[in-house]
Formats: structure tokens, C-alpha cells, sequence
């Protein structure tokens, strides 16, 4: 059994001493301690969610300047197609109306070849055909 005597008296002081030393020495630094890590931790945890929303608003940031950029890509390219188009129709034109002059050109040429050829074949006919005529009539015409 416990008997209620003076030493039991001493020994709950004693405990209740030997409870705020160790709370003042031991307890309450390793509670700041703990409070501290977890002040960091809470703080840490906050930047990266900070950091975090950042790297979001930039990748849309730069999403955004990527879709900007295509867009405006793909209009310099329209234009440039359309401007491509539009020399290569007036080079078409130019060609045809060049083919057109070269063959008016050649077709006068022959026609002027072929009218100076009858000419010189009518003259060369009319020759020829008086030398068959005598040689068949074995005269002079």
C-alpha cells in the first residue's frame, strides 16, 4: 500500500520541479523548434504555390505568343501565296503574249518565205516549161 507521508509530499514537489525544468530546458525548445520547421514548411509550401502560378501564367503567357505568332505566320504566308499567285498569273500572261507575238511573227515569216518561193517557182515553172517545149519539139520557142 502508499502511505501519505511526508515523502510522498516531497516526491509530487520533486515532480513538479523536476515538470518545469524540464518545460523550461527541454519542452519549450524543442516546441519552438518544431513550430519553427513548420512555419518554413508552411512558408516553403506557400512559394511553391506561388512559384507554381507562376510557371502557369507563363506557360499561358507563352502559349498565347506561340498562337499570336502561328496566326500571323500563317497570314504573311497567305499573302505571300496570294502575291506568288498573282506574279506567276502575270509571268503566264506575259509568256502567252510572247508565244502569241513569236508565232504571228513566225506565221508572217512563212507566209513571206512561202510568197517569195511561189515567185521564184512561178519564174523557174515558166523557164522549165519552155525547155520541155523545145525539147519535145526538138525547136526553139
Amino acid at each position: 500500500m502508499i502511505n501519505l507521508d511526508l515523502a510522498f509530499a516531497v516526491q509530487i514537489v520533486n515532480f513538479g520541479l523536476l515538470v518545469l525544468v524540464l518545460n523550461i530546458f527541454l519542452y519549450k525548445p524543442i516546441r519552438a523548434l518544431l513550430a519553427q520547421r513548420r512555419q518554413e514548411i508552411q512558408s516553403a509550401r506557400e512559394r511553391a504555390v506561388s512559384v507554381d502560378q507562376q510557371v502557369q501564367e507563363k506557360v499561358a503567357q507563352y502559349e498565347a505568343r506561340l498562337r499570336d505568332a502561328k496566326a500571323e505566320v500563317g497570314a504573311k504566308r497567305a499573302e505571300l501565296v496570294k502575291e506568288a499567285q498573282a506574279e506567276e498569273a502575270s509571268l503566264l500572261d506575259k509568256a502567252r503574249q510572247d508565244a502569241a507575238a513569236s508565232i504571228a511573227s513566225i506565221r508572217e515569216r512563212v507566209a513571206k518565205e512561202s510568197a517569195e518561193a511561189r515567185t521564184l517557182l512561178q519564174k523557174q515553172v515558166d523557164v522549165l516549161s519552155g525547155d520541155i517545149c523545145e525539147k519535145i519539139l526538138g525547136r526553139s520557142l
